[in-house]
C-alpha cells in the first residue's frame, strides 16, 4: 500500500470546520479510515486584549487551509475535491504536493511512530481520563492518532471506547 502524506487543501474562509467535518463523515461513511487517517484545522493559542484584560484564545494558523493526511489515488482525491467549501489542493496545477517533513515541523504535527508495549488482544488498565481505573482488552490499534479501543461495560453493555495510548498501560 502507498504512503500517507499530509496534503493541503484550500477551502472558503471561515469553512474551515465545516469541511473538516464533512472529509470526516465522509471518511466513516465510505469506510477510508485506512487511506484518509487525518484531517486537521491547525490552531494556535494566541494572547488577546480586550478591554484591559489578557484572554488566552485559539486561532487559526492558517485561515482557508485545511492539512489532510490521506494516500493520495482517485478516490481520496475524489472525496477531498467534491467535499462543500473545498476550492483544491495546493499545489501547481491539478496535481497535489505532500508536505515535507521540514514543513511539517512548525506546525507541532509529529510523523514518528510510538513504540508500546501492548498489543491487540491484552489486557490493559486506564489510567487517566474518565475511564480511570478500568479494565479492557484491546480490540484495535490506531498508530497514526495513537489511540487503542477497548470494550468497556455502559448501562450494561459492552461500549468500544477510544483512549490515549498515554493513557492505558498494561495489567499485571
Amino acid at each position: 500500500m502507498a504512503e500517507a502524506h499530509w496534503y493541503v487543501v484550500h477551502t472558503y474562509s471561515g469553512y474551515e470546520n465545516k469541511v473538516k467535518a464533512n472529509i470526516d463523515k465522509t471518511i466513516e461513511n465510505r469506510h477510508l479510515e485506512d487511506q484518509m487517517l487525518e484531517v486537521r484545522v491547525p490552531m494556535q493559542d494566541v494572547v488577546e486584549m480586550k478591554n484591559g484584560a489578557a484572554k488566552q484564545v485559539s486561532k487559526k494558523m492558517f485561515p482557508g487551509y485545511v492539512l489532510i493526511n490521506m494516500v493520495m489515488n482517485d478516490d481520496t482525491w475524489y472525496v477531498v475535491r467534491n467535499t462543500r467549501g473545498v476550492t483544491g489542493f495546493v499545489g501547481p496545477g491539478s496535481k497535489p504536493v505532500p508536505l515535507t517533513d521540514a514543513e511539517m515541523l512548525p506546525l507541532g504535527i509529529k510523523t514518528d511512530d510510538v513504540e508500546v508495549d501492548f498489543a491487540e488482544g491484552d489486557a490493559v488498565v486506564v489510567t487517566g481520563g474518565v475511564w480511570k481505573d478500568t479494565i479492557g482488552v484491546i480490540q484495535s490499534m490506531n498508530h497514526s492518532k495513537q489511540i487503542v479501543t477497548i470494550n468497556v461495560e455502559l448501562f450494561g453493555r459492552e461500549t468500544p471506547v477510544e483512549i490515549s495510548f498515554a493513557d492505558v498501560k498494561l495489567c499485571n
